[in-house]
């Protein structure tokens, strides 16, 4: 603020006038627009703050997103794991079914084959035909 040097050439008048200026241009306190000292006095963050403290929040949110989608990676993998196990001893039981499905085959096969060696496996028009050739073998 200016100050006036007072001399020889201000009047009282003036100086009055330029005390009650200076007086008028302070504000007084209003009930309506109060504001506690604390409110007042508070700092307010710069432009860089706000930008920095947005960008640790983004920050903090991302990392969260990562634990979770590497929680979910893990997950994923074991299940995977689980999978791979199911399908190997479904591949087994396989296997081991076709096994004994050729292994019955082959008994099939030499089971026909001995029945057949033996006589046992002839159709019942076969057994009728031997029958009547044995009974007139007889008859003879």
């Amino acid at each position: 603020m200016k100050r006036l040097a007072v001399g020889p050439m201000t009047t009282p008048k003036y100086n009055e006038w330029w005390v009650r200026r200076i007086n008028d241009n302070i504000p007084d306190p209003s009930q309506e627009n109060s504001q506690s000292i604390e409110e007042h006095l508070r700092v307010v963050p710069s432009e860089l703050e706000i930008i920095r403290q947005d960008f640790e929040t983004r920050n903090t949110e991302l990392e969260k997103k990562i634990e979770q989608m590497e929680e979910e990676k893990i997950n994923l993998r074991l299940d995977m794991d689980v999978q791979k196990l199911e399908a190997e001893k479904l591949k087994k039981g396989k296997n081991k079914a076709e096994e004994d499905l050729d292994s019955l085959k082959t008994d099939y096969k030499k089971l026909h084959l001995s029945m057949r060696t033996a006589g046992l496996g002839k159709t019942s028009e076969q057994w009728r035909e031997e029958i009547r050739e044995e009974k007139n073998k007889a008859d003879r």
